[in-house]
């Protein structure tokens, strides 16, 4: 018996988004799920570890009031892949427009003289970012991936990292190199190597830049990074009088899933 076909057109499958498309939220949801906090629709990250939230493409109030809840009062929502202004009545922080660029070729490889880096070197790590202002970096940022560095006699001079991790991709972050030691390639060195270690997993490594950054545009560029798309970081303050947890509120409860 032949079962005919229903007339009309077939259905058009939805188009999925990409994982670097909302990078926080699809890593929350995938390999770093272990650190998600969660209300409602909004996702963060632990305060401790890295400031990233994830919002809504498009947030309803309900969302602003969760993600309020879960930085607490006097806190901040931190945002990136994400345009829309917040309600008039959250305070703007920062606001900067960046560049996400992806491996296009990185001639990624270990480096003979890079350490790895654990909890133990937390104080170091912090002391090296402290100089250098490479972006947040907390103290148990560490806890999100492989973190490499280089020291000379004994200190820590230069260091780079693993931070977001969407399904088969991994950001490289906290890029840095002492002031007494630039221009030895240092930083070129570190970026290839940690490409090196998550290549080795069988995933792609990208990142992310401000665009008045030009000269580190520059260098990831020559070393094989080529720009996905423009994107843009974001930092609000939540109002007073928001950001109180209700343990009564089963809709939108905190629910936190690991450390």
């Amino acid at each position: 018996m032949t079962v005919p076909h229903p007339a009309g057109p077939r259905p058009v499958p939805p188009v999925l988004a990409h994982p670097l498309d909302s990078p926080v939220h699809a890593a929350l949801t995938g390999p770093h799920a272990h650190f998600a906090e969660r209300r409602g629709r909004v996702l963060r990250y632990p305060a401790d570890v890295t400031p990233w939230n994830a919002v809504p493409d498009a947030p309803l109030a309900q969302d602003w009031a969760d993600a309020a809840a879960l930085a607490g009062p006097g806190g901040s929502v931190t945002l990136t892949a994400f345009h829309e202004p917040p309600p008039a009545d959250w305070e703007i922080l920062f606001h900067a427009e960046g560049v996400q660029m992806v491996d296009d070729g990185v001639d990624a490889a270990p480096d003979a003289e890079a350490v790895r880096l654990g909890p133990a070197d937390v104080p170091e790590m912090l002391e090296l970012v402290g100089r250098t202002r490479p972006g947040p970096f907390l103290p148990r940022t560490v806890e999100l991936g492989t973190y490499l560095g280089i020291r000379r006699h004994g200190t820590l001079v230069a260091m780079a990292g693993e931070r977001l991790r969407p399904p088969g991709w991994t950001e490289i972050s906290a890029v840095c190199t002492d002031e007494s030691v630039r221009g030895q390639g240092m930083a070129s060195r570190l970026l290839r190597a940690v490409a090196h270690e998550i290549r080795e997993r069988g995933e792609t490594p990208f990142l992310h830049a401000a665009s008045a950054n030009t000269g580190a545009i520059r260098l990831y560029e020559a070393l094989g990074f080529r720009l996905r798309r423009r994107t843009a970081f974001l930092s609000a303050l939540v109002p007073p009088g928001l950001g109180t947890r209700n343990p009564d509120d089963r809709a939108g409860r905190l629910e936190q899933t690991g450390r």
